[in-house]
């Protein structure tokens, strides 16, 4: 029992050390930008361009220099043609090769803009989009210099742009003081959707790395439990053929005398077949076992071996259980969960990390839900990081408690665990003066509790029993 949670709690720290470097499928991807995706988006660039250019010189009769309008869009148009010659659409851009591509349209788009009318061109706005492409798909690096490149391109424009176009012997010239709240608008703009879309992805590949740690060790889980399945089954089946041996075994050592060689032999077989006897019966009790039996069990039950691995530590590890308001006196049976097991485990030993002298697993139930909470007598949860609690990486042991502990991985693996099987968790400090944190999970009944079929099969092998 304490190797299957040792190996447990090594499985979380090696999941937490690895997934953040980069080795788990969703880094692989961060940091690259699909060909496919840039040329779709370069094509929907190269159209909206030229309509817009076609429509504002023969549409409203603006004076535009329409042939450089006309070649720094057909540049645009000749890269895709070029990227499509010489790579596959399906392949993937190293963030270098992507940050180019990406610079580039920048280039163009600043050059299109200041062609007609720089700072007081209204579609200004546009520089925004590859900064927040890079931003979405891109290390933070490579965002931080296109948004660079955006922002003095545009900085440069006052200076190097030609006018706004207008009609034959009309002029149109804004102040200066808009234009250059134009551009600090523009400014604001690409740090905050550079900054948001950043942390948007962090956030989302943080969450797919730790979901996927939650699938791996809900997976170990459930073969921990089909082994015990197999353990059993492999018990039931191999009795009867031991049973045999054994019993023939006992009756030709009967029909030999001690001093015969052969009764030596006999006799060893016997006593061999008793061990494998006792070794199979050892399996069929496991605690893994799935059979009807082990597969539902008291609540009570279930805590007790949630907390069983932590107690002899040097802190005191107590179980209690009640019933709550309305409540029925006699203890529920549910449906042994791993996920439940493993998830009240984490809680409880994280508990134990930081308690002082004292943990306490208390279950209750009512009518309607089930209840299981821990507490301890340790520093509590620090104000900070209460908000945060359930994300996937508080990351360091001063963050979490007072006096340390990690909280980050392990603690999201537990609660989406919980919630998987239907519960909600709810976490909190003990009111003061007393010392603690508290952590409650919750489920209705009907999450947790066992079939009325299952107990029936149950009460009728007590019977025969």
């Amino acid at each position: 029992m304490e190797d299957t949670y040792a190996s447990r709690e090594g499985i979380e720290q090696a999941l937490y050390s690895l997934l953040p470097t980069g080795l788990a499928g969703v880094d692989a991807a961060r940091g690259h930008a699909r060909l496919r995706t840039l040329v779709a988006l370069r094509w929907l660039a190269v159209i909206g361009q030229t309509v817009a250019v076609l429509v504002v010189e023969f549409g409203f009769g603006f004076d535009l220099p329409l042939a450089l309008c006309l070649t720094a869009i057909a540049a645009s148009a000749w890269l895709n043609v070029f990227m499509s010659f010489v790579t596959r659409d399906q392949v993937l851009l190293r963030g270098g090769e992507a940050a180019f591509q990406l610079a580039f349209d920048i280039i163009q788009l600043a050059f299109l803009i200041g062609l007609t009318g720089g700072l007081s061109n209204p579609f200004l706005l546009f520089l925004l989009a590859p900064v927040t492409v890079a931003a979405t798909s891109l290390r933070p690096r490579y965002s931080a210099l296109i948004a660079l490149l955006a922002t003095s391109l545009a900085a440069l424009m006052p200076v190097l742009a030609l006018d706004l176009p207008w009609r034959a012997g009309e002029s149109f010239s804004l102040p200066p003081l808009f234009e250059w709240g134009h551009f600090a608008a523009l400014t604001i703009g690409i740090l905050f959707f550079s900054l948001s879309s950043i942390r948007l992805s962090e956030d989302e590949a943080r969450l797919v790395r730790a979901l996927d740690a939650a699938s791996i060790v809900m997976a170990r889980e459930q073969k921990l439990s089909a082994l015990g399945a197999m353990a059993a089954m492999t018990a039931h089946e191999l009795g009867t053929p031991l049973a045999t041996i054994h019993l023939v075994a006992k009756e030709l050592a009967n029909e030999f005398d001690e001093e015969d060689m052969r009764y030596e032999d006999v006799r060893l077989i016997a006593e061999q077949a008793d061990r494998c006897r006792e070794i199979l019966g050892k399996l069929s009790r496991s605690r893994e076992a799935e059979d009807i039996v082990h597969a539902n069990m008291p609540l009570s039950s279930l805590v007790e071996e949630a907390a069983a691995p932590f107690k002899g530590l040097g802190v005191e590890v107590s179980v209690i259980y009640s019933a709550g308001e309305n409540g029925e006196p006699r203890v529920p049976m549910i449906r042994r969960s791993p996920e439940v097991l493993h998830a009240l485990g984490a809680f409880i030993e994280n508990a134990v990390s930081f308690a002082e002298t004292q943990v306490r697993a208390a279950a209750s139930w009512t009518d309607h839900q089930f209840m299981v909470t821990i507490s301890d007598d340790g520093p509590g949860f620090a104000a900070d990081v209460m908000p945060k609690l359930g994300e996937p990486y508080v990351s360091h042991r001063s963050e979490a408690h007072l006096g340390g502990g990690d909280m980050g991985l392990g603690f999201f693996i537990a609660k989406t665990l919980i919630e998987r099987t239907g519960g909600r968790i709810a976490t909190r400090n003990r009111t003061l003066p007393r010392k603690g944190a508290i952590v409650q999970a919750v489920w209705p009944r009907t999450a947790l509790e066992s079939l009325e079929s299952d107990r029936r099969q149950i009460n009728s092998l007590s019977v025969e029993t």
